[in-house]
């Protein structure tokens, strides 16, 4: 009877293990699963528990087998902790491609590290996260949390999908919350993948998606968050940084977050403010006065990049900012906002989501959301906006991290929604003016000065400061179009008062224009051409979005070889969609010199994926005839 037992007991415990290691091996996956994959996530579950409105845990449960180095990020093996988030469980189990296990990767394996590495203030916000090289390609990796927190104003998003070139086998999110705190959820671009609702009731949420093939990167696309399903989650009654809130409503939510979030952190020294009212003296213009207090932060003060959210979400008090001179966006802009209130400037703190493409506060879902802060000064109907993270931005100016969304703006009255800055096609220009001329050897000889504004300031801007070797990298990336190209004196002006950039460059290159049987032939576009290429995309998914519309606008002094004479010109050239206009002309004003005039116009806007190879061949004829060839004859 033992001897059966334990044989049974045997064959129980190797099937187990049979099945264990069948599960974790790569060679389960299906082959459509595998297309395009860096990764794929076997198993992603999230079982979130809200007990109260003061206690809810994450559970976290995902299994990835990683194909190669670019998958490694799908791992995602990361919690972060402070004094109201505790991290009570998180291990690793890495297994080889046959599903055989080679390494369990306990707690004290995991990184510990600061949100801010050397900053004793921040010293409360911390992360663990699994920091593991692999030996060999494919593996499978485990990985198990849970943490615990009295945070409810934030329930984290599901995101069946979590990046482009990771397929999905399965992924799983459990929600159980109390049927007295409000909650709601909104659902975003499911139709076309396989989600199954499994629960939807007073206290109960359950989903599951299957089978999710790995997405392609499709250039153009929109924000990943926009077009991918997700789920966003979030409660009437809620708790967050101590402090209990109820808010059905923007207004309400606003007004909670200035009285019990921000109440109390602006509070600053008197010879702090004894100090920025002598700075402004007797100016009585609010703007004029906000001008001078953001050149004091500018001066004073550094960042110190914490992502809102892992750093907590009440900022450091200004008083402290003041003192040891950095902060994080949150503790940066608080700070300005209390020396502007000691020079009578009314400021609302801002919360939005920063990022180089666009991302709204969804408007008509009222919960914690952004990941960014920045400052609103009312002016008129309006506001003028404030990044105070940038020791260079010019007062006022939005670059293309916070321009053109709509965000949360705090107010002790309450929440409003509005939008920021729009910067109109028009706007955001670039004027080139310069000239250059043709040696009998097709040599060149220039200079450029290169004019930027709106959103094409954000771009130029910051090149000013860059060493002289980026410089140069730069500059002959930009000119690829001229072999042998050799930049000479370089200088900036930068005019932050009307926010525009000026480059003045001058250039030259052996062999520019190429020489045979006495005849000469060059681009006569030799500064602006539209050298790159709108990628070929068969069966295009995803709509395609042109986010920032801009003009770049060319007049340039072309000089000709006294020893030969024009054979052949291009012809002008127009041509409109709905894309934008393009233009160019050359105008002979002698037998040596011609001007050469250029305007690309190109309009923002969100179009459907059948239309994206209407635009590639708008853009191809753009390059097409910005390499548009002259022709000389030698004399």
């Amino acid at each position: 009877m033992v001897s059966k037992y334990f044989c049974l007991l045997v064959l129980l415990s190797t099937t187990l293990l049979s099945a264990q290691k069948t599960a974790y091996t790569s060679l389960a996956i299906s082959d459509s699963l595998k297309d395009n994959a860096n990764a794929v996530v076997r198993l992603n579950q999230i079982d979130i528990d809200i007990t109260s409105q003061r206690n809810m845990t994450v559970k976290t449960k995902r299994v990835v087998t990683v194909f190669n180095e670019k998958g490694l990020g799908a791992v995602d093996a990361v919690e972060s902790y402070d004094k109201r988030t505790s991290i009570r469980a998180i291990e690793a189990t890495v297994f080889d491609s046959e599903g055989k296990e080679i390494k369990k990767i306990k707690r004290k394996d995991f990184k510990d590290q600061s949100a801010a590495d050397g900053v004793t203030i921040f010293s409360d916000n911390r992360y663990l996260y699994l920091d593991y090289t692999p030996i060999q390609y494919p593996f499978t990796i485990i990985f198990d949390s849970e943490i615990e927190t009295s945070t409810t104003a934030f329930i984290p998003q599901w995101f069946p999908l979590t990046d482009y070139f990771v397929s999905v086998e399965k992924s799983i999110l459990n929600v159980n919350y109390p049927d007295n705190l409000g909650f709601r959820k909104m659902e975003f671009n499911f139709s076309t993948f396989k989600i199954k609702k499994n629960a939807d009731t007073a206290t109960q949420l359950s989903y599951t998606a299957t089978t999710i093939p790995a997405q392609k990167s499709e250039d153009y696309s929109p924000a990943f968050s926009t077009i991918f399903p997700k789920v966003m989650m979030g409660l009437e009654l809620f708790h967050l940084e101590g402090v209990d809130g109820n808010a059905k409503t923007w207004k309400e939510f606003g007004q909670w977050y200035s009285d019990k979030i921000l109440s109390g952190t602006t509070e600053l020294s008197e010879e702090t403010k004894t100090k920025v009212k002598t700075l402004i003296g007797a100016e009585k213009d609010p703007i004029k006065k906000a001008k001078k207090v953001y050149k004091y932060v500018q001066e004073k003060v550094r960042y110190i990049s914490i992502q809102v959210g892992i750093g907590g979400w009440k900022p450091m008090l200004a008083s402290d900012v003041d003192r040891l001179g950095y902060g994080d966006c949150k503790a940066l802009t608080n700070y300005t906002k209390a020396l502007l209130t000691a020079v009578n400037v009314p400021s609302y703190y801002t919360i939005l989501y920063g990022d180089r493409k666009k991302t709204d506060i969804q408007s008509d879902f009222v919960s914690m959301q952004g990941n960014h802060i920045i400052l609103a000064i009312p002016i008129g109907s309006g506001y003028t906006w404030l990044e105070c993270t940038s020791q260079d931005d010019p007062f006022g100016y939005q670059g293309t991290f916070t321009d053109d969304r709509t965000v949360l703006v705090v107010k002790p009255s309450g929440g409003e929604i509005v939008r920021t800055k729009v910067y109109d096609d028009e706007g955001n220009s670039q004027v080139d003016t310069g000239t250059y001329s043709l040696s009998e050897k097709g040599d060149l000889s220039g200079k450029i000065t290169i004019v930027s504004q709106g959103s094409q300031y954000s771009s130029k801007a910051p090149i000013q400061s860059w060493n002289p070797i980026d410089k140069d990298s730069h500059y002959k990336e930009y000119w690829d179009n001229i072999n042998n190209l050799k930049l000479g004196k370089i200088a900036f002006s930068d005019d932050k008062e009307n926010v525009k950039l000026s480059e003045n460059i001058e250039i030259s290159a052996v062999n520019y224009g190429t020489i045979t049987n006495g005849k000469m032939m060059f681009a006569i576009n030799a500064f602006n051409q539209y050298t790159g290429n709108v990628k070929r995309i068969r069966n295009r998914k995803n709509p395609f979005e042109i986010q920032r519309g801009y003009i770049d606008t060319d007049e340039i002094n072309v000089v000709l070889p006294p020893e030969f004479s024009i054979e052949f010109l291009p012809a002008n050239f127009e041509l409109n969609s709905k894309y934008g206009v393009y233009k160019t002309e050359i105008v002979k004003k002698d037998a040596s010199n011609l001007i050469y005039k250029r305007t690309l116009f190109v309009k923002k806007g969100l179009y459907s994926s059948k239309e994206y190879d209407e635009y590639r061949l708008f853009i191809e004829q753009i390059s097409k005839n910005d390499n548009a060839k002259i022709i000389l004859t030698l004399n």
